[in-house]
């Protein structure tokens, strides 16, 4: 985005600029005065709409997560339509989570206490009370299953960006491999960043059925 001036800014507009800012340069370079220099507008200018870097990287969450609580699991569920749910949340927030480039360090760079953070947290939640938990299980659940899909997105991103290793050189013999069980498992995609929908919905599913029967 080219600075320059502009007539009427809004704070739509500024959260707009932060993410291109976070997607062309990475989670560092967003600050007040990056956003305020690609609006046209002085630092004090930006100011008056948010009053800090973290309340402009809140806004930038609550945009992320916008959306994410409500996501359909459809009209013919193949499971209990509150697992459905709980797979269509989590779908939902893997999806944006990987269409925004930096959006791991957006999401770890503080509380997730805005209202779109909190409607996923309750979506959860009520999802695992319809499956019978208590409140504080139901809670500790939902809480689980985010915490899970973060964290797998955040390995996924770390092996999106792990640059190409150069290949060990050729030997006469070859030595017992250390990790015979994980080298077997490679055409999963687990560590790279590539294992597929079932993978996903598998590991989902066993974190549920734990869920439900410890409590």
């Amino acid at each position: 985005m080219k600075p320059g001036p502009r007539r009427s800014i809004s704070q739509a507009d500024i959260v707009d600029a932060a993410f291109e800012i976070l997607e062309e340069k990475g989670f560092a370079a967003v600050s007040v005065r990056a956003v305020a220099a690609a609006l046209g507008l002085t630092p004090t200018a930006l100011y008056t709409y948010f009053p800090s870097k973290g309340a402009l990287q809140a806004a930038m969450i609550e945009q992320l997560l916008a959306g994410v609580a409500e996501a359909d699991a459809g009209s013919e569920p193949a499971e209990p339509a509150w697992r459905e749910r709980i797979h269509a949340v989590a779908a939902a927030l893997r999806a944006r989570i990987a269409g925004h480039a930096g959006s791991i360090a957006l999401l770890t760079s503080g509380p997730l206490d805005g209202e779109r953070s909190r409607d996923v947290a309750e979506a959860l939640i009520a999802a695992f009370a319809e499956a019978g938990l208590g409140a504080d299980e139901a809670a500790r659940a939902g809480h689980a299953v985010r915490a899970q899909v973060i964290g797998a997105a955040a390995l996924d991103a770390a092996a999106a960006a792990t640059p190409e290793q150069t290949p060990a050189p050729q030997t006469l013999w070859k030595e017992p491999s250390r990790h015979p069980r994980l080298e077997a498992s490679a055409h999963l995609g687990l560590d790279t960043g590539e294992a597929d929908e079932a993978s996903r919905r598998w590991a989902l599913d066993r974190l549920i059925d734990g869920l439900l029967a410890s409590a």
